[in-house]
């Protein structure tokens, strides 16, 4: 990944409007921070020693992290979706921070025609270079929203007409089951801890993958690859246009 480091060359940055995956700091307490906080760039205060294992140079406690991509706007996105009449298709991550799971999830979602991916600010895979490497460029090429509250994505996406799926071992639902042929949103987890408990309680319906093996679920780029073909099957099956 890019980086930025120095007082001045990261504000410089803010100001210009560069899109930072995130900034590290020194002092929770410097004019660094302040704006950071508010551009709602997300920060992390950490010790001097794991800026200077990024960096021997002198990064004056702060370095910027540059995003390979630009981000999208989740709300101006969707009325553009609909003004243009598509049947909306977005895929949101939960807590996925494996940067080769999510490079594979996009090299799939951007094959299926999902018009977007939608990830936390913070808490989330940063979207750098081997991200991008990872996806085969299909990050360049699908939007990604990263949204500071992800429930409040769901919730917005809820608002705007999409169904709600997640995607959940939990279920007695078989996936193949569900109607995917409407506005949809899948929700994905992440591994061990699964989709958290808020954006769970605003699903429509949550589906299973069922599994007759020892190992209890499976990795969630796979995971995600059967729920999205499954998506194009049904919209196929119905003469649906997938993009």
């Amino acid at each position: 990944m890019d980086y930025i480091y120095g007082i001045h060359p990261v504000l410089e940055a803010i100001e210009a409007g560069r899109t930072i995956d995130k900034i590290y700091v020194k002092n929770a307490r410097s004019e660094v921070a302040a704006r950071a906080r508010a551009a709602g760039i997300p920060l992390q205060v950490v010790p001097e020693e794991r800026l200077t294992r990024i960096t021997r140079k002198n990064h004056q406690g702060v370095i910027a992290m540059i995003s390979a991509i630009e981000y999208t706007s989740l709300g101006n996105l969707m009325p553009m979706l609909f003004e243009e009449g598509v049947l909306p298709f977005i895929l949101v991550l939960d807590g996925i921070t494996d940067v080769r799971n999510f490079g594979a999830i996009a090299r799939t979602a951007e094959c299926c025609g999902v018009n977007a991916i939608v990830i936390a600010s913070k808490g989330s895979v940063s979207v750098g270079a081997d991200a991008v490497r990872t996806s085969a460029g299909a990050l360049c090429r699908i939007p990604v929203c990263r949204e500071d509250s992800l429930s409040k994505a769901v919730a917005y996406l809820h608002d705007s007409g999409c169904q709600i799926v997640a995607a959940t071992e939990k279920s007695s639902q078989n996936y193949t089951t569900a109607d995917y042929t409407t506005p949809l949103a899948i929700v994905m987890g992440a591994e061990g801890c699964g989709i958290s408990a808020d954006i769970l309680r605003l699903a429509d319906t949550r589906a299973a993958i069922p599994m007759f093996g020892h190992i209890g679920s499976l990795n969630v780029g796979v995971a995600a690859g059967v729920m999205m073909y499954e998506v194009v099957r049904q919209r196929l099956a119905e003469n649906l246009e997938i993009i």
